[in-house]
């Protein structure tokens, strides 16, 4: 990217992710989805941008704090539809934000549910996946599921830059090759406010500022 300098959000290991800091400004509001105990993207982004944070996990009784930023939890989980699956609350992410009356406005997204990510971005129209100026998520592989998997990346590709990616050393797996791992945060910027550099060595090298999730442990594939 020639205008994206990027800055890490979160944690210094498992929970943290890149993003570009130049580029969030805009940005009304921010969504985390899937937040188990805490929510370290959140606050940071938060504290930034003065901007509120609407959570959403139905499978946690932790309900994080941030010093300083302003959080919004909702007892719901993110799906391809609105449904109940026992007893856990569900619906989509157009439903989520046009909800909170942010439809149409500029967002920022982080999303780490375990799999889920597949199926809810599948059921996200294109105009509502353009309102996010970029987002961060983790990606989880499932062998069965390889046709449905690219073809959603290759969707978020026409309206995105895919400009980080980081494998999950919690999950080095041989199984997944060529790949080292099943699990691997990416950052994807909308192709509205990101700049190609044409000079740039492609692929780039990876940023200094990825750290592994597992501190005690060495990043997948390294020798």
């Amino acid at each position: 990217m020639k205008n994206c300098t990027l800055r890490r959000y979160g944690s210094a290991n498992d929970g943290g992710y890149l993003m570009c800091e130049n580029l969030t400004a805009a940005a009304a509001a921010a969504y985390s989805y899937g937040i188990d105990k805490e929510d370290n993207w959140g606050c940071d982004v938060s504290k930034q941008r003065g901007i509120v944070v609407h959570q959403y996990d139905c499978f946690t009784p932790h309900r994080p704090t941030c010093d300083g930023g302003q959080f919004v939890f909702h007892d719901e989980c993110v799906g391809p539809r609105r449904e109940s699956a026992d007893g856990h609350p569900f619906d989509t992410v157009p439903s989520q934000i046009a909800r909170n009356g942010h439809a149409d406005k500029p967002l920022l997204m982080k999303m780490d549910i375990e799999g889920a990510e597949w199926e809810s971005l599948r059921a996200t129209p294109d105009e509502v996946l353009d309102t996010f100026v970029q987002f961060p998520m983790e990606l989880h592989l499932r062998l069965a599921d390889e046709s449905q998997i690219l073809e959603t990346v290759r969707r978020l590709k026409r309206q995105f830059y895919l400009v980080n990616v980081h494998f999950n050393n919690w999950s080095c797996s041989p199984a997944f090759a060529p790949l080292p791992a099943p699990a691997f945060q990416v950052l994807w910027v909308n192709k509205r406010v990101g700049v190609v550099d044409p000079d740039a060595a492609s692929p780039a090298a990876p940023s200094p500022l990825n750290a592994p999730d597992n501190p005690a442990a060495p990043e997948c594939g390294a020798k």
